[in-house]
């Protein structure tokens, strides 16, 4: 790394010629016509600038460049430098005080603006304290208008009527003809104007001339996951950058792919139809019409690929562990990203069978998108050997031990790489249970808080009622399938409401939003569904045109004795729903660590 302090000049040289221009991870950002004018007034000032940031590219670059936002670059120009930050200024600057086109800004209100920008020379050989006010803005007419545009304020659309006007037009002032024409033509308007040209040389012009920039450069060997870190923490007031878009502007200036094909490789099209594929078979992954970072993203994927990886290159002695933090994601060779990108796409798929097998459907009722990542992977490493008996319970026995004992709400980094690692050698028999399995633990407490869907638990629990056979109290045919979630609008429904709850069991009325409280029911069936369920049930069961004995079947079908609906008793219903609730995670989970503090009785 070093400091340099170039002049501005050179700088914005530099940018009309190429040799300085952005990574193309950088966003496209407009300054706002007042902050471009107190920028121009900072320069002319000659006031510190702040200190911009360049990598040194060494005749090559790792990422695609592109010029900054107004120059004209010769295609395939390759940079000397790459501006990490300084971006919005040396744009700003740039098309303000040399290019021969308006500046592309935005007013206070983000509508797009074309504008000019001179300086009135009166007021800015004045109180330094005024030279906010000297800069002024003009539209692409070069004509500032008032009162609906009714009334010329100011017409700057000739020379002459600019040097009437004394307003100096700041694009010629690294243009030295252009500027002594300017000067010349300023002068024949009066003779006293040769004093006041002097004084705007000296106060102005000689300070935007010999303006310094103050810049660090950092050395082209510098790391990608290091060109990130400081790009994040330089960039504090935009949005943060992620892996992705860094990987996206690296592949498409992998030279080796454009002599191959003859175009530079495009990273967010390859993902968008990876995307597109898994969606449209398997909505729980996500809903494309919502963005295509909906649901499963693409640092999922990345993540994914990182762990196929660096378990291949631990398998070839090549690396000593599994991992998927963000300096692997930073050095997935493109090569390899090609390489693992259809087997991973292919395991994805068989992530959305799988979900849908729980009777996970829908991506808004996922207990974790993140769990998918290891599961993926586990897949894309062994292929059809998670689909044996064997296999596949003991994926579905680490799927929902990790959904109801909650394992996946905090710091997973390091959880990846280990149930990859352990679920691959618990599958083929070499290893015991793996931490996912063995810490999991249910307290069955749990179920008293468990209220919304902002738990994992809670959309497990849901799941498991679907899975294990429940029937739709209108749509009674037969048990309610993954396709019927969404076809009869199923969803997360209350038994006893909580009004009647809250008055006639006051004790309990803390639990109304429970999980125990709750079950999936078709829409339809909802609406039918008001009052206790002693005044509900009776008109469901004629809608069903079933017996009363056959229907209070399906409603067990639900894990609820029948009797405590009709009899209004919430105290029983839900002491013996709790009960069958835990036996379903306990079964669900293969634990025998179920347990209530507070009663033996329930102990598993």
């Amino acid at each position: 790394m070093s400091l340099d302090s170039p002049k501005l000049k050179e700088l914005l040289k530099q940018v009309e010629s190429g040799s300085l221009q952005l990574p193309d991870f950088q966003r496209e950002w407009k300054w706002d016509d007042e902050r471009i004018r107190a920028l121009i007034a900072t320069v002319t000032l000659n006031y510190p600038l702040g200190v911009v940031m360049s990598l040194q590219t060494g005749g090559g670059t790792p990422f695609r460049p592109r010029p900054l936002s107004g120059a004209q670059v010769p295609e395939g120009t390759v940079p000397d430098l790459l501006l990490l930050d300084g971006q919005q200024r040396m744009t700003s600057l740039y098309q303000a005080l040399r290019r021969d086109q308006p500046v592309e800004t935005v007013d206070a209100r983000g509508k797009d603006l074309r504008r000019w920008y001179y300086i009135d020379i009166a007021k800015a050989i004045g109180t330094p304290s005024d030279r906010d006010e000297a800069i002024v803005s003009v539209p692409e007419d070069r004509t500032l208008r008032k009162d609906f545009a009714r009334k010329v304020v100011l017409d700057l659309s000739t020379r002459q009527l600019e040097c009437a006007a004394g307003h100096f037009p700041l694009n010629l002032v690294f243009d030295t003809a252009r500027m002594n024409a300017w000067h010349r033509e300023f002068v024949k308007v009066d003779e006293a104007n040769w004093e006041i040209w002097s004084q705007f040389e000296e106060h102005v012009l000689n300070h935007v001339q010999s303006f310094d920039v103050p810049m660090i450069n950092l050395k082209a060997s510098t790391t990608m996951d290091a060109v990130c870190a400081v790009f994040e923490r330089v960039n504090t007031g935009g949005v943060p950058l992620n892996v992705f878009e860094l990987l996206t502007a690296t592949y498409a200036g992998n030279q080796a792919h454009v002599a191959e094909f003859g175009e530079y490789y495009r990273l967010p099209e390859a993902w968008y139809r990876i995307k597109s594929e898994l969606t449209s078979t398997y909505p729980v992954l996500g809903r494309m019409e919502a963005g295509v970072e909906d649901g499963l993203s693409s640092s999922d994927f990345l993540q994914a690929i990182a762990l196929v990886r660096t378990w291949e290159r631990k398998r070839d002695g090549l690396s000593s562990s599994l991992s998927c933090k963000r300096r692997d994601l930073l050095e997935l060779p493109l090569d390899d990203f090609t390489r693992l990108a259809p087997r991973l796409a292919e395991a994805f798929a068989w992530v959305g069978a799988f979900l849908q097998r729980q009777c996970i459907v829908q991506s808004a009722d996922l207990p974790y998108r993140t769990q998918l990542v290891p599961l993926a992977a586990v897949r894309a490493i062994l292929g059809e050997e998670t689909d044996t008996g064997a296999g596949e319970e003991r994926i579905g026995q680490w799927y929902w031990n990790g959904v109801l004992g909650e394992m996946y709400g905090g710091s997973i980094e390091s959880r990846f790489p280990r149930d990859v690692e352990q679920l691959i050698a618990w599958i083929r028999g070499n290893g015991g249970d793996p931490d996912t399995v063995a810490e999991a633990v249910f307290v069955s407490d749990r179920l008293d808080t468990l209220t919304t869907r902002n738990s994992a638990a809670y959309k497990g629990i849901y799941a498991l009622l679907v899975k294990q056979g429940a029937v739709d109290w209108y749509y009674t045919e037969a048990p309610l399938s993954p396709g019927q979630l969404v076809a009869h609008g199923v969803d997360v429904r209350q038994i006893f409401p909580k009004s009647w709850i809250a008055k006639s069991y006051p004790a309990f009325a803390s639990r109304a939003g429970s999980i125990v409280n709750k079950t999936p029911l078709s829409y339809r069936a909802s609406r039918s569904m008001t009052g206790p369920p002693s005044a509900y049930l009776k008109p469901l069961m004629l809608e069903s045109g079933l017996r009363a004995e056959w229907f209070d079947d399906v409603v067990a079908t639900h894990l609820i004795e029948p009797s405590t609906l009709y009899e209004g008793d919430f105290q029983r219903f839900y002491e013996d729903r709790s009960k069958q609730l835990l036996d379903l995670v306990r079964s669900a989970m293969g634990k025998r660590t179920v347990f209530r503090d507070f009663d033996d009785s329930y102990a598993r």
